[in-house]
């Protein structure tokens, strides 16, 4: 009857991860595509800095609104959903993934399956456990993300007609651990950010059931709920705090994963295969090449799309799993 309960759990906190990630992910899409062509472009990306450069380095995006402006007119609204498909198909399994094993970790750590036992956890156990679920998530999602990261940089005319072909013309030059460049980086990105993203997730969710209580005279309301605009709030911050730490460790990580492969020059120069030796040698060639704000590219786009993501996926996970739990237990 015990395991009955558990697989019921997982299942639940599996769909409503997946459900929750896939709304997400649509949603915020256009964002995500605008901060990876920033993130792969070698060039300065603001006109400040472009005037300092010699002519023949002229950057293709230079801000948001000029980024958005040529997309639509180059690639039209299509194109700010370029690389949707094989996103939806790391995003799901990721957040089904992340959030089944969270769950699992923190029913370990506070010795029992209820929800609300968990949000009284150490805020140390809560940071280490997302950044476990953000590990484990990643390695059994990476070749979409890597194939989502390739298609959405490429813009027009395509090197790549789709994921398919994408995915044929990498594994035959570079084989498996082609499928696998730079999730060493990754790693190192992820186990921060997740961790950082659940914590204060958690900790915030803490903080606004101890104001809740604070501002109702019936304690036990007061301490029980907390609304979806407030949750809302939580998971907007965590996002915020979570995507302006870990920044330029995904501008690193967008590079080992577009290195070596073809690139229209309009789009600027293409990194050649093995431009950096390893994740040390990354940032530090990055900075010195491109400065600091080489190490924040897409940092605009990225804070505002990771703002409403993070709120969204925490907003839809909460409600879905509350729907499934009611119809199935």
């Amino acid at each position: 009857m015990e395991e009955t309960g558990q697989l019921k759990r997982a299942l639940i906190d599996a769909t409503a991860g997946a459900v929750s990630g896939g709304i997400s992910r649509t949603v915020t899409s256009p964002l995500d595509v605008i901060k990876i062509r920033f993130q792969v472009q070698l060039e300065p990306t603001n006109q400040w800095a472009s005037l300092r450069r010699v002519v023949h380095e002229t950057s293709k995006y230079t801000g948001m609104l000029q980024a958005t402006k040529d997309i639509l007119r180059e690639e039209g609204l299509k194109g700010f959903w370029r690389g949707n498909v094989p996103a939806l198909l790391m995003v799901m399994p990721y957040t089904a993934i992340q959030f089944t094993v969270l769950k699992q970790l923190k029913t370990f750590a506070a010795g029992s399956s209820k929800t609300e036992d968990h949000i009284n956890l150490s805020p140390y156990l809560s940071y280490i456990s997302g950044a476990l679920a953000g590990c484990a998530a990643t390695v059994g999602s990476y070749p979409f993300d890597l194939l989502r990261t390739i298609l959405a940089s490429q813009g027009e005319p395509k090197v790549y007609r789709n994921m398919r072909s994408a995915f044929i013309d990498i594994f035959r030059a570079r084989g498996v651990p082609g499928l696998y460049a730079g999730l060493t980086p990754t790693l190192v990105e992820i186990a921060p950010y997740a961790g950082l993203q659940f914590g204060t997730y958690d900790t915030f969710k803490r903080w606004m059931k101890a104001w809740n209580l604070l501002r109702s005279s019936n304690s036990s309301q007061g301490d029980e709920f907390i609304s979806s605009f407030q949750l809302f709030i939580c998971g907007l911050g965590s996002g915020t705090c979570a995507k302006a730490v870990c920044h330029p460790l995904d501008v690193v990580k967008k590079r080992f994963q577009i290195e070596g492969l073809q690139r229209h020059p309009r789009y600027g120069a293409r990194l050649e295969a093995r431009a950096y030796k390893n994740m040390y040698d990354g940032l530090r060639r990055i900075l010195l090449e491109e400065g600091w704000a080489g190490l924040y590219k897409g940092i605009v786009p990225s804070i505002v799309k990771a703002a409403p993501a993070g709120a969204v996926t925490f907003v839809a996970y909460e409600y879905t799993s509350d729907w499934l739990e009611s119809i199935l237990t």
